[in-house]
């Protein structure tokens, strides 16, 4: 038999999963897929869409009263704040565009962010339709297809010849949950729609609960991707910028696979790959090991993320 609550703290609270977010206001998902708003009691507590939730109902909203514990969070932090994506992730989907082109550097901070949360990812390159800019995108993905990262080829807006590729985006989600990331203008929107159907009208009921109805794109939100609730692909606003400052100066080559590969072999055990004698890092640079437009990123890196 369970103990009785303390002093009744216990009583009336409910379970919940975060599923939607905008500022200080959440949209709880309860067991049987009823959904509720929600605030989280005191400005320290922080509850963000994928966290596992207790709360209970005042009037006709609730409250959350705890976070349980995080197996991951994804985040970026400039030199004034931090900003969470998501929490409890299996994986994240990068989602970059053959036009506009894609800013490299966005997508290095993405994938060493990752890198630094233990979280695995995966990056789609959308608008093949648009033969030549897309085999120019394709060929600058090739560091990081050779890091071993997946990378799949879509047509999002059209579906043209890209079914190999999306079928295998779908088995790569299927029980699975997914933070779906890409700068504005990759084509999010378009690529949700089709693999939920439904989408529209689920963005336009949350947004409408969250009285948000003016900012459907600045809120992250969770999508089921099956009805058995297996599969999530949880949406979030694009972005421009993507700071590492909470990743550190220290961990930045070992948040960098390319890098990574060759700093163990450097003469010094604190090298930071950047002057040094007897560097490996950059000799694998000078050998074609490490593609220059990588070293160049790591360098700009970590001269941002040591002046924080």
């Amino acid at each position: 038999m369970a103990p009785p609550p303390e002093n009744g703290l216990q009583e009336g609270l409910q379970d919940g999963l975060v599923v939607a977010s905008h500022g200080r206001h959440c949209v709880v998902e309860t067991a049987d897929g009823g959904r509720r708003i929600c605030h989280p009691r005191g400005k320290k507590l922080d509850a963000v869409v994928g966290d596992t939730v207790r709360w209970r109902s005042a009037r006709d909203e609730g409250v959350i009263e705890t976070v349980a514990s995080r197996r991951n969070l994804l985040y970026r932090q400039d030199e004034v704040r931090s900003k969470s994506f998501a929490a409890n992730l299996d994986q994240v989907l990068i989602l970059v565009a053959a036009e506009p082109a894609f800013p490299e550097s966005l997508l290095a901070r993405a994938l060493a962010a990752c890198e630094a949360a233990r979280i695995a990812a995966l990056i789609a390159l959308n608008k093949m339709d648009l033969a030549a800019p897309f085999a120019e995108a394709w060929a600058r993905l090739e560091p990081y297809r050779a890091m071993g990262y997946p990378a799949l080829r879509l047509a999002a807006g059209t579906g043209a010849d890209d079914e190999g590729d999306f079928v295998a985006l779908q088995a790569q989600l299927a029980g699975c949950v997914t933070l779906l990331l890409g700068p504005s203008g990759a084509g999010k929107s378009t690529l949700i729609n089709r693999l939920v159907p439904g989408a529209a009208a689920q963005t336009g009921e949350i947004s409408r609960a969250l009285g948000a109805g003016r900012h459907t794109t600045t809120h992250t939100r969770w999508y089921w991707l099956d009805a058995a609730r297996t599969a999530a692909l949880i949406d979030t606003p694009g972005f421009q910028a993507f700071g590492l400052r909470h990743i550190g100066a220290a961990r930045l080559a070992a948040c960098m696979p390319d890098i990574h590969a060759h700093a163990g072999q450097c003469r010094f055990a604190n090298c930071t790959h950047t002057h040094e004698p007897g560097c490996d890092v950059r000799a694998a640079v000078e050998a074609g090991a490490i593609a220059a437009s990588r070293y160049r990123l790591y360098g700009e890196l970590l001269r941002e993320i040591s002046h924080s």
